[in-house]
């Protein structure tokens, strides 16, 4: 589904990402991205989605190279991306947005995202007005509009509480598993990645370190020293 093969991608002297591979084979699945702050991981995300052009390298989507593709193409495509920050339009009503983003991509069960996200009672307020976790299942309900086939998403669960958090995921593996949608998701907690995700793959001052299941990705060594703590 989504190859991503030696992928660099240099600021200046500064290599955000350097030579990474990784793969994610299967429809229906939920990939995790972890490590610590400045490890590559929104860089990695953003050179997937057509916001920053790598240095060298390629990415893959069902075999196609789409390295040179702009973002708008990759959106009509069937790629969709969600971002640290809510990017919901906060003059609208929740119902308004939905609807507006549903009409220009051709959503056909609107509904069924609507009761996934648990956005029923919401639908009338203006989205500015919602608590912020409603507000971040919003977003993510945005992205998923439009039925994608690859979906990233930048840390979705920042600024939620554990309870929040749990939901939030919850709500994002049953949409990814009954539409078939591959969804890579960068995340903090780990603890969300670990229970909700079928790979992960953990990346330290712009290399991957390993890919692989969540717990052999948890008992790693390199993982512990770089980003969890002996503690893990």
């Amino acid at each position: 589904m989504l190859r991503v093969e030696n992928l660099t991608v240099a600021y200046g002297s500064v290599q955000a990402l350097s030579d990474v591979t990784l793969e994610v084979s299967q429809r229906g699945v939920l990939h995790g991205v972890i490590g610590p702050n400045g490890a590559g991981k929104s860089t990695l995300m953003d050179a997937i989605t057509g916001r920053r052009k790598p240095t060298s390298g390629r990415v893959l989507v069902d075999g196609e190279d789409i390295t040179q593709r702009p973002v708008e193409w990759r959106r009509r495509k069937g790629m969709s991306r969600s971002f640290q920050r809510t990017s919901i339009f906060p003059g609208l009503t929740v119902r308004e947005q939905l609807d507006l983003v549903a009409s220009q991509l051709g959503e056909p069960d609107l509904d069924e995202i609507i009761d996934a996200f648990e956005l029923r009672p919401s639908l009338d307020l203006p989205a500015d007005s919602i608590a912020y976790g409603d507000q971040r299942r919003v977003d993510i309900a945005l992205a998923m509009i439009g039925k994608p086939s690859l979906m990233l998403l930048d840390e979705p669960a920042a600024g939620l509480s554990t309870t929040e958090t749990i939901a939030l995921f919850e709500h994002l593996v049953t949409l990814v598993r009954h539409r078939g949608v591959t969804a890579m998701v960068v995340e903090h907690d780990v603890d969300a990645v670990f229970r909700f995700c079928d790979e992960v793959t953990a990346l330290d001052l712009g290399r991957l370190l390993v890919t692989g299941k969540p717990a052999e990705v948890r008992s790693d060594e390199r993982v512990i020293t770089a980003y969890l703590g002996t503690a893990a």
